[in-house]
């Protein structure tokens, strides 16, 4: 709050940013973008703060063309085809993309993908013409093997380090993309991306300009080779990264872990409501000081004898104010008012090596909807489980032959799935790969009963 009044500019401001938030850069409209997300043909400068690349307006271009393409049953392919929930389809993404705007507008709760890193070696780009007529697609693409799937060659190019538009071919294959996804998510859906080193700066500075800024979740490091990749120059790189953004960040939840036997052990005391911990109320770290936030400095009176609190000065009771452990004057983690509405959850203590008292708060176990309390992920990922090798050898054990290279582990889409509330959510993965997102997914319905499905 800044004290003024909100004004009808301030309101339709608001709504546009919510709308079209990739239409802002650096909190003012960027009137170029706002042009281009509402299909005018732009051409970006380089004057102002902003991700510019060859080939970037023609990207736009494409992205906003309607497509004619239809979705062809394959009920000879399918497994109880009419009564699944579940949809593998085999297309190009970006045509397939446009054509579940229709059906799957703002329905979907998560996507996952795990595209192209952009190695140097991986063939990924995309012809992204639709204009053409089937026989030239067909001729492009090149007939189907034996088995019935469409060969690779004649479908993507190689993006060699060498090109001129490296970098750039990257971005063109991405963005209309992720900008076609992020409108079949829901309000509070999240995407999530597997990236390495190669574009990861790229996809940050990509997925603010088209999520905005402030839908940012977190950067995730996930130990993926823990003996690190010994063919480096340098460093032996063990990790990759998993982005994550929400749709709308002020709507968006994610589920926390579970806590271990250790974590529940510190809920040693209890009383009528169940069993609790005791928090300082005092705040600790960043913007700790009374300076940072006068108005959460206060007094609280104690009775030595009783240990009764007051927000109210008392006579002859001890007065205890927020003081950090250099003796500056801090602040506590609640206001003045919340202290007193929920003062029955406060706590007085004597530290006895201080020789003074402190304040507490009641954190307890269960939360006030009687659901246990959970610990938040870190933003580093460890587990053994999501080692590469364990990915590569389950899908060596389900397939006979070729498979795709580096695929993830079901564990670690399951950890990703394991995130929404809801247990019958939608979920996209349009660079299926091995198909590990389907394998989770219904991996997870069978472990915990939920009827989650997946396209």
């Amino acid at each position: 709050m800044d004290g003024y009044s909100q004004t009808p500019l301030k309101e339709r401001l608001e709504a546009l940013r919510n709308l079209i938030p990739e239409a802002f850069a650096e909190g003012k409209i960027d009137w170029e973008k706002l042009k281009a997300a509402l299909g005018e043909e732009v051409n970006f400068s380089n004057e102002r703060y902003v991700l510019n690349w060859a080939g970037k307006s023609d990207a736009f271009r494409i992205m906003q063309q309607s497509s004619t393409a239809t979705l062809v049953p394959c009920k000879e392919e399918s497994v109880d085809f009419d009564n699944t929930e579940n949809i593998f389809i085999e297309g190009e993404n970006m045509e397939v993309l446009k054509v579940l705007q229709k059906s799957y507008f703002g329905k979907v709760k998560m996507i996952y993908i795990d595209p192209p890193y952009n190695t140097g070696n991986d063939s990924f780009i995309y012809p992204d013409k639709f204009s053409e007529t089937k026989e030239e697609y067909q001729k492009r693409v090149g007939d189907k093997d034996a088995e019935g799937y469409m060969m690779r060659d004649g479908m993507f190019q190689k993006n060699s380090r060498e090109n001129g538009q490296y970098h750039s071919n990257w971005l063109n294959m991405m963005m209309p993309r992720l900008y076609l996804a992020k409108s079949l998510l829901r309000d509070d859906g999240v995407i999530f991306v597997s990236i390495d080193d190669n574009e990861v700066h790229n996809l940050r500075l990509l997925m603010n300009e088209i999520f905005g800024e402030e839908n940012f979740v977190a950067q995730i490091i996930i130990q993926n080779n823990p003996r690190g990749r010994q063919s480096d120059s340098f460093f032996a790189t063990a990790h990759e990264y998993l982005l994550c953004y929400a749709k709308q960040i002020e709507e968006c939840v994610l589920r926390g872990m579970q806590l271990s036997d250790e974590q529940k052990a510190e809920y040693k005391f209890s009383d009528e409501q169940g069993a609790y911990r005791l928090l300082g109320l005092r705040q600790r770290g960043v913007a700790s000081l009374r300076t940072d936030r006068p108005d959460m400095f206060f007094p609280i009176y104690v009775n030595t004898n009783t240990l009764e609190i007051s927000i109210e000065e008392q006579n002859d009771w001890e007065c205890v104010i927020p003081k950090k452990s250099d003796g500056r004057e801090g602040r506590w983690m609640w206001g003045k008012q919340k202290c007193i509405n929920d003062i029955k959850f406060l706590v007085a203590k004597k530290i006895v090596k201080r020789n003074e008292y402190d304040i507490f708060v009641k954190d307890y176990l269960l939360k006030y909807d009687s659901q246990e309390r959970t610990r938040k992920l870190k933003s580093i990922w460890d587990n053994k489980e999501l080692n590469n090798q364990v990915g590569t050898q389950e899908v060596k054990q389900l397939l006979n032959g070729e498979y795709m290279s580096f695929p993830k582990s079901s564990a670690f889409i399951k950890q990703i799935c394991a995130l929404l509330l809801e247990d019958d959510s939608i979920i996209l993965d349009f660079f299926a790969g091995s198909g590990t997102t389907a394998h989770a997914v219904m991996q997870l319905n069978k472990e915990d009963g939920g009827h989650r499905k997946f396209i």
